[in-house]
């Protein structure tokens, strides 16, 4: 996917800006491989009650082999073999870290103080599933997490099995590559959340706003609310970036990401059309038989093409969402949602309170706390 579409599944459509070199070699480091070990060994005992025991280990490995890959910056940037343009990209994100701090109130913890290499384009693969005739995203429950619409993987080739396994269940399946994800700064005590080659590229707007959200998840966490939790990211993302931009962002970065941000916002608008096209169209099952809301439905989807392609003629010869609307379907415009729905009522409680970061988070968090149902009213309520 694309480097401008922030559709969040956290970030994973964007693309960086210049190529780096392969990592160096680097040693083990058995003191908090150990420790993490402890964590991961501990996992299968809570979960012995579970049938996909398979799947929760495979996630908790893939994070145990993640952290051990990771080593401090610090000491990246006082290694003679690590390449300079990755020093100046892991010197930017420890200022975009700082400001995160300082001018965001985020947490100061040990999350993106550390880098990793994993060698590969994307730290995990989600896969996100929806019916036929409807773009409510299919859930998956955890211990402890609760349920979300998204499921992970660390190996590509398992996600894409198990895409493959909802769509013999007449689900619609999407399979996409996530450059980063939040363990909610339950790890800060082993190192916290690194940076990864998967993003540490992206150009200065977009690596800013990408940490921005990251960090945004460690100051609440709805149970069972995807898109609360990801919408009140985005809003910090985009009022961040835009802070970002505006004071100790370089000119540069403020050129290149006024001119991805204008695509990015035509494109997001499309997408909103569309889907609210299908949901009136998905509203009428009650009265109209399938077939007939299949034929619409296919209607709306060749519109939804025929429009974007009217819209890249003013791009420039610009390609970069040709994928995403290729394998566009009810999951990935559904799961689009997710990252968007609630953003501007988040920004609307941001100027409420008056720009004041502290003030937003502890309004956020009194939403948080409410049931679901009552959450929604209210935050809606106060952007009135």
């Amino acid at each position: 996917m694309d480097a401008e579409l922030t559709c969040g599944m956290s970030h994973n459509c964007r693309m960086p800006a210049l190529s780096l070199p392969k990592p160096v070699a680097m040693r083990p480091r058995f003191g908090r491989l150990g420790r993490s070990i402890v964590l991961a060994a501990s996992i299968p005992a809570l979960l012995a009650g579970c049938a996909d025991t398979r799947y929760y280990w495979q996630s908790v490995s893939g994070h145990v082999l993640l952290m051990h890959a990771s080593r401090p910056v610090t000491r990246w940037l006082e290694d003679p073999n690590a390449a300079p343009p990755l020093k100046q990209r892991l010197v930017l994100s420890q200022r975009i870290r700082d400001f995160a701090v300082t001018e965001l109130a985020l947490p100061d913890n040990a999350s993106y103080r550390q880098y990793a290499d994993l060698g590969r384009p994307a730290v995990v693969w989600n896969v996100v599933a929806a019916p036929e005739l409807s773009l409510a995203l299919h859930t998956w429950c955890f211990p402890v997490l609760g349920c979300v619409s998204y499921r992970g993987y660390f190996n590509e080739a398992d996600a894409r099995r198990e895409a493959e396994q909802l769509r013999v269940q007449g689900l619609e399946a999407t399979v996409y590559g996530v450059p980063a994800y939040s363990t909610l700064g339950w790890m800060n005590w082993v190192g916290g959340d690194p940076l990864l080659n998967t993003f540490i590229a992206y150009p200065e707007g977009e690596l800013a706003r990408l940490i921005f959200h990251e960090l945004a998840h460690q100051v609440l966490y709805a149970r069972d609310d995807t898109m609360f939790n990801e919408s009140f990211a985005t809003a910090v993302e985009r009022l961040g970036g835009a802070l970002w931009l505006a004071g100790p962002g370089s000119d540069a970065a403020r050129a290149q990401f006024a001119q991805s941000d204008e695509r990015r916002r035509a494109f997001r608008s499309l997408v909103i059309t569309t889907r609210s096209a299908l949901q009136a169209i998905y509203a009428r099952s009650a009265t109209v038989d399938a077939g007939q809301l299949r034929i619409q439905k296919a209607a709306a989807m060749q519109d939804f093409r025929d429009r974007y392609t009217v819209l890249k003629q003013g791009w420039g010869g610009y390609s970069g969402y040709d994928k995403w609307v290729a394998g566009a379907n009810n999951a990935s415009l559904g799961a689009q949602a997710a990252y968007d729905e609630l953003v501007p009522q988040f920004e609307a409680l941001f100027e409420r309170e008056g720009r004041n970061w502290h003030a937003f988070y502890d309004a956020a968090k009194r939403f948080a706390d409410l049931p679901a149902d009552e959450r929604r009213r209210a935050l809606a309520a106060s952007g009135e």
